[in-house]
């Protein structure tokens, strides 16, 4: 706003002294001064004819000509800048009110904005509980795949430290068990060699019986069976 303050007074240097103090409050009508300055030109043009005119009758023609072109040069270049003045006025005239209308806006923020804005933010406020639930739920799964690996190592550490004892068990009562089996082997032997011998025993074949002995004295001998 004070760049077009500086602009506008520079513009009313070149507007007569009536139209600056219109112009300064803001009332002057600039499509009446456009108006103005046209009908000025032409009025100027019209006077120059006949100027020119009149310089043909004269004894002195070149002179008066060369007054003439030079009032002409002087009203042009007066009536010129009076309507860039008036221009360069409408043109900051028409983008102050647009700055104007853009403040107006920025400061009142339509109802439609403002819902707007309210219910963007209500979205960033579920996106971020969202993304605090995501990363939460992620730091559980990662704590209970590693508690899941690590029993699965302890498992596996505990499984190895029993095969090991096992192992040392094992070659501890290795000896015992090789006097056990040999024994055994022993005790099996010897429970054959008594199986055999007892069914040996049992299958001999028995010796011829012994004569019967002589009847006693006087004893009448068996009659011969008859033929």
């Amino acid at each position: 706003m004070k760049k077009f303050a500086l602009v506008l007074l520079m513009s009313l240097a070149s507007l007569p002294l009536w139209a600056q103090s219109n112009a300064a409050s803001g009332t002057v009508d600039l499509e009446a001064e456009k108006r103005r300055l046209s009908s000025e030109r032409e009025a100027m043009e019209k006077r120059f004819l006949e100027e020119r005119t009149a310089c043909y009758k004269k004894f002195a023609v070149e002179d008066c000509l060369s007054e003439s072109r030079t009032r002409r040069r002087v009203e042009s270049d007066s009536i010129k800048r009076q309507e860039t003045a008036i221009n360069d006025i409408q043109r900051q005239r028409s983008g102050a009110a647009e700055l104007q209308k853009l403040d107006q806006k920025a400061a009142t923020p339509r109802e439609q904005d403002t819902r707007e804005k309210q219910e963007q933010s209500i979205q960033n406020q579920k996106d971020r509980e969202q993304r605090a639930a995501d990363h939460a739920a992620s730091r559980a799964s990662t704590a209970a795949s590693d508690a899941e690996r690590e029993r699965a190592f302890q498992s596996k550490q505990q499984a190895h430290a029993d095969e090991q004892a096992k192992t040392a068990q094992q070659r501890t009562e290795a000896p015992a068990n090789v006097q056990r089996f040999q024994d055994k082997q022993k005790r099996a032997a010897e429970h054959k060699a008594s199986v055999e011998r007892q069914n040996a025993s049992r299958d001999k074949p028995r010796g011829a019986p012994l004569p019967a002995p002589p009847p006693p004295p006087g004893t009448p001998a068996p009659a011969s069976a008859a033929p």
